[in-house]
């Protein structure tokens, strides 16, 4: 069965939007992980303490 994008990276958070993301982008030449409604780069919420 294959991953989803989410469980790959774990909770991701925008701090553009300021919510959850479920669904993010992954840029195929550099493997950026971004928000697909602003093109922000996603951080993890267990990193920013706020989870």
């Amino acid at each position: 069965m294959p991953k989803e994008e989410g469980d790959e990276h774990g909770t991701l958070y925008c701090p553009e939007c300021r919510q959850e993301v479920d669904n993010p982008l992954v840029c195929g030449d550099c493997a950026a992980v971004i928000c697909r409604q602003c093109g922000t780069p996603l951080e993890k919420v267990d990193e920013l303490g706020i989870g």
